[in-house]
């Protein structure tokens, strides 16, 4: 018997996505949908819980061992601060347009107030997601102090992120200040604890299927095909944003900062980035990034081995994108205003957790999840967006590793060591004079 061929886990999402908008649609028409919210829609809130346990430990874990093997940073000195200076710049700007573009287009604004109303109720039926965290308000200066804890055992039981995110991060830089042997057996655990969670994530991304079956189902068998529309311009939103980043952003950098048109870099890291679009992957395009990097854009390669592989780990701008975009759009769809004091705790999450998650099959629902809870957006929003992740997911892979890409050239051409005549060019001159008749004689 002929075996049918086995599909990815984005491919079941995606007809998951599917199935379950028609399912919820013909609930919605043909009036079961309380059959749907009773017995179909508690899988996706386990979906939901299951991301939540993750959280926490994943992200301390994670920060704290990301942050520990930073060390060189002190051995390259002026290299180091430029990198960590310019990924940490990018991607509260990714995050900051993100939030911008969905303030005036405003995706999630046409659902109707009785939908949104029954989504808030929702919500707050479910004692352990937080819903009023949003209303509260608070200075700039409570919310900068308030980034440090008091007791870092209490913010990770009460699930304060940026808290625990602080925390990870000052014990991991102070893990590399004490001698080696004490300080290597707590990367050693903290690495094999990352290890066991990073293989929870893949186990639970398995039911995500199932999840957004359930989840996407409820949603319209509650409220109709209006929240597609929605969930379209959504899309529509993030694709403006990545585009923005990608060329304005990026294209700012390379003609402020460095001696490199922007016509010649997009030319010279095109075989990087398809391989990002196939892949989804900033860890498995690497290859490519520091050799297109290297060979076509003339970045000496002590310099790229180091900026490209720590931005794989740490940069994650187009994800960041995303976030905001998300968590704008998820506030709008469930009513809640995200004054200012918010969308700043959104960027500064976003930007803080994106140094914990990059590299982690799952990471952008992670960090989403982290950034949410932040304000108080419901994780049951997650569900909505899920469906669409994939596509989004190929291009801003094209953006984290295209501000990897210009984070090497802006390194390369402050320290005066960028080599402006292009290697494509170099290249061709080599290979016609391979074909040269004159040598092939």
């Amino acid at each position: 018997m002929m075996r049918l061929p086995r599909l990815q886990l984005y491919t079941k999402i995606l007809i998951a996505l599917v199935l379950g908008a028609a399912f919820g649609l013909a609930a919605n028409r043909f009036g079961f949908s309380a059959f749907v919210v009773t017995y179909i829609k508690p899988v996706g809130s386990a979906f939901i819980r299951l991301i939540s346990m993750v959280v926490v430990p994943l992200v301390f874990a994670s920060l704290l061992v990301g942050t520990a093997s930073l060390k060189d940073i002190r051995t390259l000195g002026r290299i180091g601060a430029k990198t960590i200076a310019y990924y940490m710049c990018t991607t509260a700007i990714a995050v900051s347009i993100g939030l911008l573009l969905t303030s005036v287009v405003r995706p999630g604004s046409t659902l109707p107030e009785q939908a949104r109303q029954n989504l808030v109720s929702d919500a707050g039926a479910q004692k352990d997601l937080p819903v009023q965290a949003s209303r509260e308000k608070s200075s700039i200066k409570d919310l900068l102090l308030n980034i440090i804890p008091t007791n870092p055992i209490k913010a990770m039981v009460e699930g304060q992120m940026l808290q625990i995110i602080f925390f990870a991060l000052l014990a991991g830089v102070c893990v590399t200040l004490i001698p080696a042997e004490r300080g290597q057996p707590v990367i050693d655990f903290f690495k094999a604890l990352n290890e066991i969670i990073v293989q929870m994530v893949h186990v639970i991304m398995k039911t995500a299927p199932y999840g957004v079956f359930a989840l996407i189902a409820a949603v319209i068998a509650d409220f109709g095909p209006g929240i597609l529309l929605n969930l379209l311009k959504y899309s529509a939103v993030v694709l403006l944003g990545l585009a923005v980043h990608l060329f304005v952003t990026y294209g700012l950098v390379l003609k402020i900062f460095t001696r490199m048109s922007v016509t010649s870099f997009f030319r010279g890291f095109r075989p990087a980035q398809v391989v990002g679009f196939c892949t989804s992957s900033s860890n498995a395009t690497l290859p490519v990034t520091m050799e297109c990097t290297t060979k076509n854009l003339g970045v000496p390669a002590h310099i790229s081995s180091f900026t490209l592989p720590l931005g794989a780990t740490i940069n994650m701008d187009g994800t960041a994108l995303l976030q905001g975009v998300a968590a704008a759009f998820l506030a709008q769809i469930y009513g809640i205003d995200l004054g200012f004091q918010q969308q700043l705790t959104v960027v500064l999450t976003a930007t803080l957790a994106s140094i914990g998650t990059a590299g982690i099959p799952g990471a952008g629902i992670v960090m989403l999840a982290i950034v949410l809870d932040s304000v108080g957006v419901p994780l049951q929003g997650i569900g909505i967006i899920l469906g669409v992740d994939r596509f989004l997911d190929m291009c801003r892979t094209i953006v984290n590793i295209t501000g990897d890409a210009v984070c090497a050239v802006l390194v390369a051409s402050t320290e005066g060591l960028l080599n402006t005549a292009p290697a494509q060019k170099r290249a061709g001159i080599r290979e016609e004079a391979v074909k040269s008749p004159a040598l092939q004689q």
